[in-house]
């Protein structure tokens, strides 16, 4: 389990770099960019979030592995 602000602050940081890449290299980056948005909606959801089950694994503070 990560905190939320963890999980927001890729996302946003996603979305931003993927519509900066969008709009400066190809305009086929948008598709990240609805990829991370399903996810979000998914994880309202379903509470099942792949961001947090990677940050885990890989030790972020505040992360817990395999939960």
């Amino acid at each position: 389990m990560c905190p939320d602000n963890i999980i927001r602050r890729f996302a946003g940081v996603f979305i931003l770099l993927s519509v900066a890449l969008a709009m400066l290299v190809d305009p086929r980056w948008y598709w990240f960019t609805a990829f991370v948005g399903v996810n979000l909606l998914q994880s309202s959801f379903t509470n099942f979030c792949p961001l947090e089950k990677i940050l885990g694994y890989v030790g972020v503070a505040g992360c817990r592995r395999g939960v």
